[in-house]
């Protein structure tokens, strides 16, 4: 039987597969990772496109897609967990309920209910009913101005963020305020994460 972390192939519709990296060890495993940020070596800053169909290498640094990310969500209800770390070695981690993205409305945050957290991971990705903002294709909430071209990360931007896991690796304490692979609640403006992981299961 499957035991090990990896990359699988699963079928994310009848017709269509798609490989996917499965985390089995965490939190009782069934984890699909759809985002991984851990050192410097993809370039995430971005447009609509890519962030549509994906990027990356699943053994290291990547984005699902948000194509993949609707089908696979709107067929089960989902939990989501960020799994995080700094350049201190501590850790933490964040999930929430009912996660879903929609399609037709630019892959609006259709729904999502904060489960738990440790430690000061509190809600800092709470933008419900906001569509997914690139650089290029700007639906945030802010009337003069692109989040993701202001603070260099696609993300369902409201006004704009208080985590940017799509921002710039800046390898921890930072002058860029906002700019970075952000927690705000956990390490603040100006620090940028060592790690983190977005990741997916049916519950």
């Amino acid at each position: 039987g499957v035991c090990s972390d990896g990359i699988y192939t699963i079928a994310l519709t009848p017709s269509r597969q798609l490989d996917v990296f499965c985390d089995l060890g965490t939190s009782g495993g069934g984890w699909t990772v759809i985002q991984r940020r851990m050192e410097r070596s993809v370039d995430f800053y971005r447009g609509w496109d890519e962030y549509k169909w994906g990027f990356g290498d699943k053994n290291g640094e990547f984005w699902l897609g948000l194509e993949n990310i609707h089908v696979m969500t709107s067929q089960k209800r989902y939990r989501l967990r960020f799994d995080m770390e700094d350049f201190e070695g501590n850790t933490c981690y964040a999930e929430y309920d009912g996660f879903k993205v929609g399609e037709v409305t630019n892959y609006k945050l259709v729904y999502m209910k904060k489960k738990t957290s440790s430690g000061d991971a509190e809600n800092s990705f709470g933008n419900v009913g906001r569509e997914f903002t690139t650089k290029d294709r700007d639906h945030d909430a802010i009337p003069n101005g692109n989040c993701a071209y202001l603070y260099k990360g696609a993300w369902w931007h409201n006004s704009c963020h208080a985590t940017n896991s799509n921002g710039l690796y800046l390898k921890g304490e930072n002058n860029q305020r906002a700019q970075g692979v952000i927690w705000m609640t956990w390490k603040g403006w100006n620090y940028s994460l060592k790690r983190i992981e977005m990741k997916v299961k049916p519950i």
